[in-house]
């Protein structure tokens, strides 16, 4: 009877849903249990992954970049603390390692910590108390550098043209009674002593585009320096008074200084290193080179004297950049330092032309000089490289040289079509003109602008990239 009783139990398939619960109910409330843990550990350490990403970027700040190591250390002390002070479920508040590591401008910090989320079911299921979480953040910064900037502007003839091809036909029409070379152009040449020129001349055209309220590439030039150096009015940071200069400087909270040079025949200096406010007050003194008259930049020229023959030369653009080279100290880092020295940067205006003489035709790639003194080429860029070889930076604005041909002037320029032409095709942005400034500027600081364009946007465009900060965060 016992064995048919055990036969039938073991046949009997009622209630089987329930044995197999019981079997696997405590596997399953183990894994329920692991799972919160687990799940609760995770947004603990996410909140406390965010309070260290927050503290290591907190000791990059701009304005922080100017403390000490240790005011660094403590601010990200502090914000990595209001977080985990108020965060529950922790065995103990963690307290995080940071690090601080100053290499130059730059700034490395690293904030790490341990801690442990407490479990629910701390000894049935893991035989633990807690679940441990680590987590780590790094961010990195340079500081913008304290910087001496040159500003060195072009104020040769070629300077005089009309600022935008408007300005050019304009001018064209309006020298149209003017004698000899004068007649019909584009350029608004400065002439001390008009009456050389012959033909009862009373004026240069330089008058003349002035009483026809004609503006000219100079002129423009003239209002970008005033803005770098003067009157911004969309600097960001209330309370700043003078220019986009005086704006960067507070923003960076880096100290800047500048001098103002113009060039032509060499170097002129308008102003030496200053504070920016300084040399402002010296930005009414750009003014177009003058010369004796048409075709004679002094006074006694002759075509048998071997340094100041019969021609219109006045663009050494190669020589300013030597002779500013000679009275440039060496670059340091720009940090605040004891020691240090402020960064150098060389910003250069110019359409990139040279007009000079020479010792012969040996002397200029234009094959047709035919011996003659004068040369007009693209710039050479030994300059550049000497001065780029000492650490220093250049920075290089093209105003571009227009095209004076058919159909964009009215009047085909020959002097142009034969001295100038060959060296800005196919277009003044592409051609060996635009090429050899970029070779002469850093990588990065250069820019072009066109005739008509905004020079003065494109200039403060051009000191904004140079002067920006280079900060930059990994974490």
């Amino acid at each position: 009877m016992l064995r048919a009783w055990l036969y039938c139990f073991a046949g009997n398939r009622k209630a089987n849903v329930a044995v197999i619960f019981a079997l696997t109910i405590v596997p399953i409330i183990f894994l329920l249990g692991m799972t919160l843990d687990f799940s609760q550990a995770l947004r603990k350490k996410e909140q406390l992954d965010a309070a260290a990403d927050a503290a290591a970027i907190a000791a990059v700040r701009p304005a922080m970049l100017m403390q000490s190591d240790t005011v660094a250390s403590d601010t990200a002390m502090a914000i990595f603390m209001s977080v985990a002070n108020s965060l529950p479920g922790l065995a103990a508040t963690p307290t995080p390692t940071i690090t601080v590591t100053d290499t130059g401008l730059q700034r490395t910090v690293s904030v790490s910590y341990n801690a442990a989320s407490l479990n629910n079911f701390p000894k049935v299921l893991l035989n633990t108390a807690s679940w441990p979480i680590s987590g780590s953040a790094t961010s990195q910064a340079a500081a913008a550098p304290n910087m001496n900037f040159y500003l060195l502007m072009d104020d040769s003839p070629s300077m005089a043209i009309g600022a935008t091809t408007t300005d050019i036909s304009n001018l064209i029409a309006a020298t149209a009674s003017q004698p000899g070379g004068s007649k019909s152009c584009g350029f608004a040449c400065h002439e001390t002593n008009i009456a050389a020129d012959g033909g009862g001349a009373t004026r240069d055209n330089l008058s003349v585009a002035r009483a026809n309220n004609i503006t000219l590439r100079i002129d423009l030039v003239t209002d970008a320096v005033n803005q770098l150096l003067n009157t911004w009015s969309n600097c960001p940071q209330t309370g700043i008074s003078g220019g986009v200069m005086q704006c960067m400087s507070a923003l960076n909270n880096t100290t800047y200084k500048a001098a103002l040079y113009t060039f032509d025949l060499g170097l002129n200096t308008l102003q030496t290193l200053s504070t920016p406010t300084t040399a402002g007050t010296k930005v009414s003194n750009i003014q177009l080179m003058a010369v004796d008259h048409h075709n004679c930049v002094f006074s006694g020229c002759s075509s048998s004297s071997p340094t100041n023959p019969t021609t219109d030369h006045g663009t050494n653009i190669a020589g300013a950049l030597s002779t500013l080279n000679s009275s440039m100290p060496t670059p340091g880092l720009g940090s605040n330092s004891a020691g240090d020295t402020p960064q150098e940067v060389v910003f250069l205006v110019t359409d990139g032309v040279e007009d000079k003489i020479v010792s012969g035709a040996s002397a200029c790639p234009n094959a047709s000089l035919a011996g003659s003194k004068r040369c007009q080429q693209p710039l050479d860029t030994t300059a550049c490289t000497a001065i780029k070889n000492r650490g220093i930076k250049i920075a290089i604005l093209y105003t571009e040289y227009l095209q004076l041909k058919t159909p964009n002037v009215p009047v085909t320029d020959n002097w142009y079509m034969t001295w100038v032409d060959p060296y800005d095709t196919p277009t003044s942005s592409s051609g060996t003109i635009a090429t050899n400034l970029k070779a002469c500027a850093s990588p990065g600081f250069f820019s072009d602008v066109t005739t008509g364009g905004n020079i003065t946007q494109a200039l403060t465009d051009l000191f904004i990239k140079v002067a920006s900060s280079t900060a930059s965060l990994t974490q």
